[in-house]
């Protein structure tokens, strides 16, 4: 898949906060952390768990996370 994100890349997820629809993904990157939040649903369907090392694309406002 390919995507049009210019500033890409690795972070490994360092904590995974659960609200009642959407979580919060912390993320330890290359000089510093960063978050990304998402529904539940789309957490589930990454498979991420702390631990995982993910693609991280930021677009404006936005911060995809990537399964790599």
């Amino acid at each position: 898949m390919r995507f049009g994100a210019r500033n890409q890349l690795s972070g490994k997820v360092t904590e995974i906060k659960r609200g009642g629809v959407m979580c919060q993904v912390r993320l330890d990157v290359t000089g510093g952390e960063m978050n990304s939040v998402m529904t539940l649903e789309s957490l589930a369907d990454l498979g991420l768990k702390e631990g995982d090392t993910v693609g991280v694309k930021v677009k404006a406002v936005n911060v995809l996370l990537v399964r790599e």
